[in-house]
Order: C-alpha cells, then sequence, then structure tokens
C-alpha cells in the first residue's frame, strides 16, 4: 500500500507544474536588445558611475538545437543590467571561458555541421554581438582538440586557451571574480 501511495504522489507530483517565473518586470537592455532581458531593482547594494567590474563566466553547458547557450545569454544579461544601473559600459570587462557540451557553440557554420547537420549554430549571432561589445570568449584548448576542433573552425573573434583551468587560474590574478 505504500509503494502505490508513493507511486500516486509521484505521478500526482510530476503532473503538476513546476511554479512558473514572472518574468513580465523583465525587458530588453540597453545594449543587447534580443538577449539579456532584465528587470530594474531598488538594490541595497547599488553600482554606481565609477563602478569597474571584471568578471569570468563559466560556459561548461551546451544548448539544443535552435537555443543559445546559457552562460553567453548571462553575460549579455550582466552587461545589460549594469549598463542600465548607470555602469558605463566601458567599466564592465567580461570573459566567458568555454569548454565541454559547449565547445561546439563556438564553431563557424561549416565545423558546427560536422557536430550537428540537422541545425544551425543559434549560439553564434549572439557570440558575434559579445565580441562586438568587448566581450572576450577563450575556448578551452583541450576540450577543442578532444572535439576534433581546429582554431580555423572557431567563429571570428574567439580565441583559444591552453585549457580552461589555465584561462580561470590566469585570470583571477588580474583581478578577474569567476561567476560560475
Amino acid at each position: 500500500m505504500r509503494t502505490l501511495t508513493l507511486a500516486m504522489f509521484a505521478v500526482a507530483l510530476s503532473a503538476t507544474p513546476i511554479l512558473a517565473q514572472d518574468m513580465s518586470a523583465f525587458t530588453a537592455g540597453p545594449v543587447f536588445s534580443d538577449y539579456g532581458k532584465v528587470a530594474k531593482i531598488d538594490s541595497d547594494l547599488p553600482v554606481t558611475s565609477d563602478t569597474q567590474l571584471k568578471v569570468i563566466l563559466n560556459a561548461k553547458d551546451g544548448a539544443g538545437p535552435g537555443e543559445v547557450v546559457r552562460a553567453f545569454e548571462s553575460a549579455a544579461r550582466f552587461i545589460n543590467m549594469n549598463v542600465a544601473a548607470g555602469v558605463p559600459e566601458k567599466n564592465i570587462h567580461v570573459v566567458l571561458v568555454v569548454h565541454g557540451k559547449a565547445t561546439w557553440n563556438l564553431t563557424n557554420a561549416a565545423a558546427y555541421a560536422r557536430h550537428d547537420p540537422d541545425h544551425p549554430n543559434a549560439s553564434a549571432p549572439l557570440v558575434e554581438q559579445l565580441l562586438n561589445h568587448g566581450v572576450t570568449i577563450y575556448l578551452c584548448g583541450q576540450s577543442a582538440a578532444a572535439n576534433g576542433i581546429a582554431k580555423s573552425d572557431l567563429l571570428p573573434g574567439v580565441k583559444l586557451s591552453l585549457s580552461a583551468m589555465n584561462a580561470f587560474a590566469q585570470l583571477q590574478p588580474q583581478g578577474y571574480v569567476l561567476i560560475p
């Protein structure tokens, strides 16, 4: 009887929708209009026009067909929310360190087609915009090698590091804060 009750509870729970997030307060940002929507916040830890930000975002999870890598979207959101809060874009320094399953999302159309011949790289347009706004993007060389990706396969502007671990170790002493 207990097993049956637990099974019925599990079925009922799986049929109940997970609490939906209310995204109605989120709007397009001032830098990236198609990515990184933000909400205005009455923050108790305000940023000012002289705030300097140096962050590393860890991009290890890939994206499904037609989806953008979440960490890439987070980079756009980080820039959008801080510019909207009054930090000049020139004071915001973002580095994306990409490895693992996100590796293919930094490749050009021909290389990406080797990975997924049925879908285009949906992250490519955002990667281009991020690069155009000064975001530095490093691909882990070890992940690239493991996937047979050459430097010539990368989207224009993407850089190759010896490894993701090395990128983290080299950037943090330069004052960058890792946002996992």
